[in-house]
């Protein structure tokens, strides 16, 4: 592991939907920065209510028959929006990164919410 007050900036892309303990992995990312650093995640979120229904319909039928037919691989892509769908909202997100011991914690959403850049701060 890396020493305590490590980094200036930790970066993690895709990456936090996977892992197991999100809060032992925030409080991880909050242990190595050093006073000052940033935190910054980037990862599938909430989409806008409104275009859930096609977003939904593109996630659970569409991808994975695309997997299926460019990769000859529907199961990958089928658990990748399960996944999406079991990640925390930005809302909670955020949440999660204050309780770590993050500050001034935003988030940013692209692209409708399909994903969100949240940021946070070891002050």
């Amino acid at each position: 592991p890396f020493p305590d007050d490590y980094f200036d900036c930790v970066s993690v892309a895709f990456g936090l939907r996977n892992m197991t303990h999100k809060d032992q992995a925030l409080a991880e990312m909050h242990r190595v920065l050093k006073p000052g650093g940033r935190l910054l995640v980037l990862e599938f979120s909430k989409v806008w209510k409104p275009l859930e229904p096609a977003y939904d319909l593109y996630s659970f039928k569409l991808l994975p028959l695309m997997g299926k037919l460019v990769a000859n691989d529907a199961g990958s892509y089928q658990y990748l929006a399960e996944s999406i769908r079991m990640h925390p909202g930005q809302a909670e997100l955020k949440t999660m990164m204050e309780a770590a011991g993050f500050a001034k914690v935003s988030y940013h959403n692209l692209t409708a919410g399909v994903v969100a850049l949240h940021r946070g701060f070891k002050v």
